[in-house]
């Protein structure tokens, strides 16, 4: 038997279409034989571990990479950049933390190519484990009191090795869950993976208080290395359980029909360049938001006279919140479509932006759990939980990895890396204020209801 060859621009195959931009395309049944598409429910024994995999994996990738964010809040400016003076070491922090997420597009592209070159499970495995070793090393880290320039050289490397991997993780979470779930869950399935992200947010943040808790007047000496170090334990129990799943029938097609890309990322440079826009500021809200809340937001609040740790409290309760709005959204998306849920996230958004600033800025804690519970909870959760559905419906098969991962993460190097600086040098000067930080998050928002409203709906389309 001869197997098809892989399709060039004009012979768009279901998922082509959506991902040309064409709402109405109709699906057609695939013409090899391939293993069907997933249906029925997802309360089966393989989906049940495959979204247990690709939500403990994310939340163990996003642990390691959020605690990061959290420690460069409260630690890092004081260890590794106390010579520059309170403002400006804030803002030293900030940028190991952005060079983290200017990584994440890297990985993207590098795990995505073998993604969607030798399969998701393979690269996920890989991903976990260099994650879990850049983690451990940054707890090892001498600080600049210790051996001078060298530490904060270093934890930039460290933080560079993050991003290649976190970059990676995203999208073959969401893909195994995506591609084996059936076509009315998937926004659903999809959701397991996002959620991964509050997830290991959680974790981190209560494994940062507690050690700060416990600690006390050590807290800047060893006790923000413990929680850095626990990731040891974390990434073993996720490799076992990730191990155990299976490939998606959606790789397993492309391998039996021949039709992988031999460089996917010009496949979708020259197939998908608009899916790749939208794609990229869609979700480049909701990283606004939380960057907005759990990072700026903290640092805002505790400098505002907030109690350090009533506050890491707080994000912790607001993220298990957004564990709940994302669940409930995502499941919403399957029934109203992606666009609605995402387009009213982002009107409700912007009506709140002014009153979630001026909360965080008040210097009490009832003040900062609403904005928080307001920013990262409701707004941040609405816009979180349909997106991995969204934007990998965008993509077709032989490309999807790439396509996802690279708008996904280049989303978060723009939003989550460069926001916490970005509104950090808008209250430096003497004409900045909380008012140029809110039009910055208003316009972010605004960007992104227009980007969604151009997308097409993929919620009722096939993507195999």
């Amino acid at each position: 038997m001869t197997l098809p060859h892989a399709p060039e621009r004009d012979e768009l195959q279901p998922d082509d279409a959506v991902a040309a931009g064409s709402p109405d395309a109709s699906p057609a049944t695939p013409s090899s034989p391939s293993p069907s598409p997933a249906t029925g429910s997802l309360n089966t024994r393989q989906m049940r571990r495959i979204l247990g995999s690709s939500f403990l994996g994310s939340a163990i990738e996003y642990y390691d990479f959020m605690l990061y964010a959290t420690a460069a809040s409260l630690v890092f400016d004081k260890v590794f950049f106390a010579n520059l003076g309170p403002g400006f070491a804030l803002f030293a922090s900030f940028a190991t933390l952005a060079v983290g997420y200017i990584a994440r597009p890297l990985g993207g592209i590098v795990f995505g190519h073998f993604g969607d070159r030798v399969g998701r499970k393979k690269v996920l495995v890989l991903s976990m484990m260099i994650m879990g070793a850049g983690t451990i090393a940054i707890g090892l880290l001498p600080t600049t009191a210790q051996v001078g320039m060298a530490a904060p050289v270093a934890l930039v490397v460290l933080r560079v090795i993050q991003g290649i991997a976190v970059g990676g993780e995203w999208g073959g979470a969401a893909l195994m869950a995506i591609e084996h779930a059936p076509q009315e869950r998937r926004g659903f399935a999809a959701a397991f993976a996002n959620a991964g992200g509050p997830a290991g947010a959680v974790l981190g943040t209560l494994a940062l208080s507690l050690f700060a808790a416990v600690s006390g007047s050590g807290f800047l000496v060893w006790g923000w290395r413990i929680p850095f170090l626990l990731s040891a334990v974390l990434i073993v129990v996720g490799l076992v359980i990730r191990l155990q799943v299976s490939e998606t029938p959606s790789f397993r097609r492309l391998e039996a029909a021949g039709a992988r890309r031999r460089i996917p990322l010009l496949d979708v440079l020259r197939t998908s360049p608009r899916a790749l826009l939208i794609g990229l500021v869609a979700t480049t809200a909701f990283y606004v938001c939380q960057a907005m809340t759990t990072v700026w937001g903290v640092s805002l609040a505790v400098g505002s006279g907030a109690d350090k740790n009533g506050v890491l409290n707080i994000k912790a309760v607001a993220a298990v919140l957004t564990l709940v709005v994302c669940f409930y959204s995502a499941r919403l998306s399957d029934r109203i479509g992606r666009r609605t849920v995402l387009g009213g996230a982002a009107v409700l958004g912007i009506v709140l932006a002014w009153p979630i600033i001026a909360l965080m800025n008040n210097g009490t804690l009832w003040g900062f759990a609403i904005a928080v519970i307001l920013g990262n909870g409701v707004v941040q959760g609405f816009l979180y939980g349909p997106i991995a559905a969204f934007v990998s419906e965008q993509f077709p098969s032989r490309n999807r990895y790439t396509g996802a991962s690279l708008s996904y993460q280049m989303a978060s190097m723009l939003g989550a890396g460069f926001t916490p600086m970005i509104v950090t040098g808008l209250m430096l000067p003497a004409w900045g204020g909380l008012w140029l930080v809110a039009l910055f998050w208003v316009l972010i928002l605004a960007a992104a209801f227009v980007a969604v409203r151009l997308a097409p709906e993929g919620t009722r389309q096939r993507i195999d």
